[in-house]
């Protein structure tokens, strides 16, 4: 059985306990993983904190860069080994892990390796009332240890995105991995060990939250900020960890994002975009639709479309290249989502399709393996229209006119994203401004530049990552003031 142990200083360290990884395909154990005890995790911040004093420090931008770029290229030599790791922890399909975790992992290394080397900060040549002058520029400086939390339903491609740009901009890190999912961070430590990043750069401990791993590093006095990709309970309780220091977070949360299509909009393509954005990664991404508001006139369409591309889907043997959908990322996990599938029938939603577990065959029946569900007859004040679920669900409602459609899709503690379907420009442009999220698309899902801003807000989440909204969190600014002093004067 594989062994996953802890990264620290260039090493790999045992733990203080083990627990076992269960694989949600078949619920058999894939790996045993060391815990990282109060020892193991003040070794890596002291490590992360040796390693900022030296090599890594006087390394230029452009070196930093050329590390990572290197660094993308031995991800894609190591592809086949990244998946296995992301299937097995997963259960992912491999034609999505391949097209989406394995390739976004090397394409953040490299996005960031540009970012960096292009970027640059303001600069003034001041000139004061009395004649005076002075230029000002400011600077960039690494932020210092910085801790990294990432959840379990994109766990390369999630991790990657804040380690490329901390390490960019000259940061060491800390890792944590969700106890679901250590399987891919385990073998990136071995990549970056490969690649020359010095010792203490990147350390890797694995664990739980609270009483654990990661209550042990955000409250550890040596991180100076921590980035958090998860639930927005956990990003709450990181707030209170970290306050009494008052260090900077970056916390991408939860959401309950909505899409609205307009009675203009193409079916075809609407109903195909709506499909991916509630089923992909079997609904365990932050940014998939579990609200569907649709015009009226074509609110019939789009159920029975919806519900046909449902039947569509193919559950099995990740490996099979037949297979859609996988399970959910564990049994744990699958009793929440039926949880809200019982509260939903009890409330009166009628099931469109789906609604249960299905039956697997032999060897897949231990996985923890859900129907892809749709109900009607819900409304905004049910909790499974106002909760996040996080699996492969999603309640549609109708509407009448564009201000209805705006207000129920506003109509949330939440505030991540939507998507906007019409083929009206003006109107896609108008609603999609009008939407209260960090993200709106229009005629399109999860369609991405590496440089524009991603996050959300109200219970979604606090800062922005992507390009110089990287950059600006993990680095701190520092102003230079020169004065300028003419030649004459100079001279008397």
């Amino acid at each position: 059985m594989q062994e996953l142990r802890n990264f620290v200083d260039g090493q790999f360290v045992d733990g203080s306990a083990e627990f076992d990884k269960v694989g949600p395909v078949d619920g058999s154990v894939v790996a045993r993983v060391h815990e990282a005890g109060a020892m193991v995790v003040d070794r890596a911040v002291r490590s992360a904190q040796r390693a900022l004093e030296g090599p890594w420090a006087s390394l230029s931008v452009n070196d930093r860069a050329q590390l990572l770029r290197r660094l993308a290229d031995r991800i894609d030599e190591r592809a086949e080994d990244l998946l296995a790791a992301e299937i097995g922890d997963t259960g992912k399909p491999e034609a999505l892990a391949r097209r989406l975790d394995v390739a976004r992992a090397a394409q953040n290394f490299r996005a960031f390796a540009d970012v960096v080397a292009a970027a640059g900060l303001d600069s003034f040549l001041t000139e004061t009332a009395d004649g005076q002058r002075a230029l000002n520029y400011a600077l960039r400086r690494p932020i210092g240890v910085v801790a990294v939390i990432v959840p379990w339903n994109l766990p390369l491609l999630l991790l990657t995105w804040k380690v490329a740009p901390a390490l960019a901009c000259g940061n060491a890190v800390v890792v944590k991995p969700s106890e679901e999912t250590p399987s891919s961070a385990t073998v990136l430590a071995e990549i970056i060990a490969e690649v020359g990043i010095p010792d203490g750069v990147f350390n890797l401990v694995h664990g739980f939250g609270p009483g654990s791993t990661g209550e042990l590093l955000t409250t550890h006095p040596g991180i100076d900020a921590v980035t958090f990709t998860g639930e927005s309970r956990t990003g709450a309780a990181i707030m209170r960890a970290v306050a009494p220091r008052v260090r900077p977070v970056s916390f991408e949360l939860g959401g309950k994002n909505a899409a609205v299509v307009f009675d203009d909009a193409d079916l075809d393509r609407t109903v195909a975009g709506l499909a991916r954005s509630v089923f992909t990664n079997t609904g365990q991404v932050c940014l998939c639709t579990e609200r569907v508001y649709v015009q009226r006139g074509i609110y019939d369409e789009v159920v029975a479309g919806l519900v046909e591309r449902a039947e569509q889907l193919r559950l099995g043997d990740p490996r099979d290249p037949a297979t859609t959908t996988g399970p959910l990322i564990s049994h744990a996990h699958r009793e929440k989502v039926l949880s809200y599938l019982a509260m939903a029938e009890d409330q009166g939603a009628k099931v469109a399709v789906g609604g249960g577990i299905p039956a697997m065959g032999a060897g897949l029946e231990g996985g923890s393996w859900i129907q892809p569900t749709l109900w009607t007859g819900v409304d905004n004040s049910m909790p499974v229209m106002r909760e996040e679920i996080f699996g492969p669900v999603a309640g549609l409602v109708p509407f009448d006119t564009e201000a209805e459609a705006i207000r129920l899709a506003n109509d949330t503690d939440y505030g991540l994203a939507a998507a906007v379907w019409t083929q009206d420009i003006d109107r896609g442009h108008r609603v999609a401004a009008s939407m209260k999220v960090g993200m709106s698309w229009v005629n399109t899902w999860y369609l991405r530049d590496l440089r524009s801003p991603f996050g959300g807000s109200a219970l979604s989440g606090i800062g922005r990552e992507g390009g110089h909204h990287s950059l600006d969190f993990y680095t701190s600014p520092t102003n230079v003031c020169v004065a300028l002093v003419d030649a004459d004067e100079e001279l008397t």
